[in-house]
């Protein structure tokens, strides 16, 4: 086993190359003196031995440079630890060569074979080629000194004492190479031995036993019929192979871990203690010789976090960037979020194990983690500012007349620093959604009026002692500090999240803007707090982390949750392999799920639905990953996918003699683009599948359904034939005005109706006015989310026609779907009887 360290460190102590210098002259000097003694002493071999004293010692070369060249290698600390079959050469050599032989031919075989690996692309210098061959001379000199203490292997007939000898050799070898390895990584970066030599030892324990084990069988296969020797090539390259397997797979799960732990240690909210955890995140992560982290500042200087192997941080600051590319030992990549750059993060490597593509990869994502981490650093630091500069700015906002961020904060801390350190209060953050489709398609003006709106309605909200105030743009803020304070310590978060309810409905009342009727719906975020564990601004930060949960969950109200601060990393690395995932094919699966008719069974249409296999975190159900899609740039090409994937197996029913339409789900935000008909013309052109036979899925639960795009692109849509079906009809707020304005051929029953219907007069009632309107308009009604026969016969008697849901079939893989709807068609055809002349049939 060999390490190979990088080289001096350019952050450690001038005196530490200089003591390694010295470590590798006296090791190289002791291997020099062990392998002359070859020449002094008798060599102890018969003289009728049929080889020869330079056969025997070029044997022992050659397997001692094959047991280097045959390696596996992974990086530890700021070095390379390799794996070699040195023990397997060790025992063999020590029963074919004499003990005092080995040390030379041990220098002259590892040198040969490390000089030629440097030549074909290592590129080590000779200096360290001379240190790997006297460090590993030393090591057999040692190990054969302990094997001929306990017997004399040369030519001698295996027997267990034997054998226990050659496994102390090797015990020896193996400590000895381990442990000048590890010293002489010390020495270039101080790291500690202990660390070093656990990890060493650790990952050597397999390829050890599996060495010895080779050495001794092919000793004992010299004594029995060298003949044998000949089946050894094809078992030792299947146990290389293990070897690679399992060093592999060790890593990998390593890394992962130390991923996990990195980016979770990014959550801190001053900027010093962040870099300092990125620093020592990314040494441990790629067992690097240097990181460092360049955070730029508000005032155009910039920040610089250097870490080494040994665990020292070193800080200065500069006028502006000079973080250029290095070698191939170096990765560099500027920290972004969105088109501000907020840093650079650049890794070396350690000379002996280069970057590689896994590297590259893992590099990118930790460094979008640091990214969004500083950025996140960086507005705490802006807020902090705020609130010290609150005397001398306006603390109106001039729009609404409520308290602006300035005075929000400063107010805050006033407010909170008054109240008891354990009393509860109470943090709403609100987004208006999709409000920035209101400035553009109605006006700025449009904009104004909907926040003047929304001001007033959580104005008449508030209560005394309760501070609100528009942060800016359409947030909104409303510090409650009435909480009240029962028995039971989960009361303030329940009447916190009570009150956010009511606010959402509130809201949600249609009203009137710039001509358009609408309905505002909203995010909030909730946080509830001693008035004394946070000030405004930490509490400002926990709302918003909420607050995108809650754009992103099911419902408009969410509280905030400590995880999702080490979350947030990990939605950004979902988003980068959901790329990876669309171009490789094989990781999105369509699955499919029928629609019958209640009354013949015959299938009436097939939805289509996505599921995720990734490769590293399993199955994934669309509310694991469909959220983040849709607030992110990748919708439009998942969109393109999975209308792909549809119209193909559309395309394969049809040559089946299968007429179905298969329905498609169809995201509120891709209806804002007017190219999305002429894209789903050209997919159904592409697969050749009628306009008729595709059905897309759109909810009316849209806020701003009224948009001119929107109705332009349904219209257009209807007129090229494809069918309109309203999912989840019953759950917005404007069901029957969406049916005035749009044409559609299919009402989706929400399941929520239907899981209740047996028990609510109110949801049964429900189903049954949306079974008479589908009557009346014309138009078929599917109810969802079927899971009982009591429920299948009830809306048999409200009148519904077709259902899905798992009473029928769950959603079942597009190969195998055909089968079930050939089976169904079949099942429901009427069946013709015979009728013979005479009457009977």
């Amino acid at each position: 086993m060999t390490s190979a360290p990088n080289g001096p460190s350019r952050a450690g102590p001038s005196d530490q190359p200089k003591w390694a210098l010295v470590l590798t002259a006296a090791v190289l000097a002791t291997a020099l003196v062990a392998a002359g003694v070859a020449l002094i002493l008798p060599s102890g071999l018969p003289s009728d031995d049929p080889l020869g004293g330079p056969a025997r010692f070029g044997l022992a070369v050659a397997v001692f440079a094959f047991a280097q060249l045959a390696r596996l290698q992974f990086r530890a600390a700021a070095g390379a630890v390799s794996l070699t079959w040195g023990e397997a050469a060790l025992i063999i050599c020590l029963h074919q060569v004499p003990a005092p032989w080995i040390p030379a031919a041990t220098l002259l075989g590892v040198g040969l074979a490390w000089s030629g690996m440097s030549l074909l692309g290592t590129h080590r210098p000779p200096l360290e080629v001379a240190r790997i061959a006297s460090s590993l001379t030393v090591a057999t000199a040692l190990a054969g000194f302990v094997t001929t203490l306990l017997g004399r292997p040369l030519l001698a007939a295996p027997t267990p004492p034997l054998a226990l000898a050659m496994v102390a050799g090797a015990v020896t070898y193996l400590l000895v190479s381990a442990g000048l390895g590890a010293v002489t990584l010390n020495l270039y970066h101080r790291v500690p031995i202990g660390a070093l030599l656990g990890e060493a030892l650790g990952g050597k324990l397999m390829t050890f036993v599996g060495n010895v084990v080779v050495g001794l069988v092919v000793v004992a296969l010299i004594e029995v019929d060298p003949r044998w020797l000949l089946i050894l090539p094809l078992p030792l390259w299947l146990l290389q192979q293990t070897y690679r397997h399992r060093l592999r797979a060790d890593r990998e799960r390593r890394a992962w871990r130390a991923f996990a732990e990195a980016t979770a240690a990014l959550n801190h909210h001053d900027e010093r203690g962040m870099a300092t955890a990125a620093v020592s995140g990314a040494l441990t992560l790629f067992q690097a010789e240097l990181v460092t982290v360049e955070v730029a500042g508000g005032d155009g200087r910039r920040h610089r976090y250097r870490g080494d192997a040994a665990g020292q941080l070193f800080t200065w600051e500069s006028g502006g960037p000079d973080v250029t590319d290095g070698d191939e030992r170096d990765l560099v990549r500027p920290l972004t979020v969105g088109t501000a750059e907020v840093g650079h993060l650049r890794v070396r490597f350690p000379r002996a194990a280069p970057p590689t593509d896994r590297d590259r990869d893992v590099f990118a994502a930790y460094g979008d983690a640091l990214a969004a981490a500083l950025h996140d650093a960086a507005s705490h630091r802006e807020l902090r500012k705020v609130a010290a500069c609150s005397l001398q700015e306006a603390v109106s906002d001039a729009l609404t007349g409520l308290a602006n961020r300035t005075a929000m904060l400063s107010k805050g801390d006033q407010v909170l620093r008054r109240l008891a350190r354990d009393r509860p209060v109470a943090l709403l953050l609100l987004d208006i959604n999709r409000f920035k489709e209101v400035n553009d398609t109605l006006g700025h003006a449009a904009g104004d009026q909907l926040l003047r709106l929304t001001a007033d309605r959580l104005g008449g909200l508030a209560r005394g002692g309760d501070l609100l105030g528009r942060l800016g743009g359409d947030e909104f803020a409303l510090l409650l500090t009435s909480v009240p304070v029962l028995g039971d310590g989960a009361a303030p978060m329940a009447y916190t999240l009570r009150q956010a309810r009511e606010i959402t409905e509130r809201l949600a009342a249609p009203t009137e803007v710039a001509g358009v009727r609408m309905s505002v719906e909203a995010a909030v975020g909730v946080v509830v707090a001693g008035a004394g564990s946070a000030d405004m601004a930490e509490l400002l930060r926990r709302a918003d982390i909420a607050m995108y949960q809650a754009k992103e969950g099911s419902g408009s109200v969410a509280a905030y949750d400590s995880a999702r601060d080490a979350a947030s990393t990990d939605r950004l690395a979902l988003l980068a392999e959901l790329r990876e995932a669309l171009a490789a094919d094989d990781q999105l699966v369509l699955v499919l799920q029928p629609a019958v008719d209640l009354a013949t069974g015959a299938p009436t249409g097939v939805e289509a639905l996505i599921r995720w296999r990734h490769p590293r975190r399993g199955w994934l159900n669309p509310h694991e990953f469909i959220r983040p899609v849709e607030n992110s740039e990748q919708l439009g090409t998942f969109t393109r996918y999975v209308l792909d994937k549809a119209l193909g197996v559309a395309a394969q029913w049809a040559r089946d003699g299968l007429d179905l339409p298969i329905s498609v789900n169809l995201s509120a935000r891709s209806l804002l683009n007017p190219r999305l008909p002429t894209e789903i013309a050209d997919a159904l052109r592409r697969h050749r599948v009628p306009a008729r036979r595709l059905v897309l899925e759109i909810t009316e639960t849209v806020v701003m359904s009224e948009l001119e795009v929107i109705d332009e692109v349904l219209g257009a849509l209807r007129t090229m034939g494809v069918q309109l079906a309203v999912d989840d009809f019953g759950t917005g707020f404007s069901s029957l005005t969406f049916l005035t304005r749009v044409t559609v051929d299919e009402l989706k029953v929400d399941r929520s109706f239907v899981i209740r219907m047996a028990d609510s007069p109110e949801a049964a009632a429900i189903v049954r006015s949306t079974v008479g309107l589908g009557q009346q308009l014309g138009l078929r009604v599917v109810a969802e989310g079927v899971e009982t026969a009591e429920q299948r016969s009830a809306l048999a008697e409200l009148g519904c026609t077709a259902a899905q849901g798992y009473h029928f079939f769950k959603p079942m893989p597009a190969d195998k779907i055909g089968a079930v709807l050939g089976g169904l068609v079949d099942e429901a055809r009427p069946r013709i009887i015979p009728i013979r002349a005479d009457g009977a049939s």
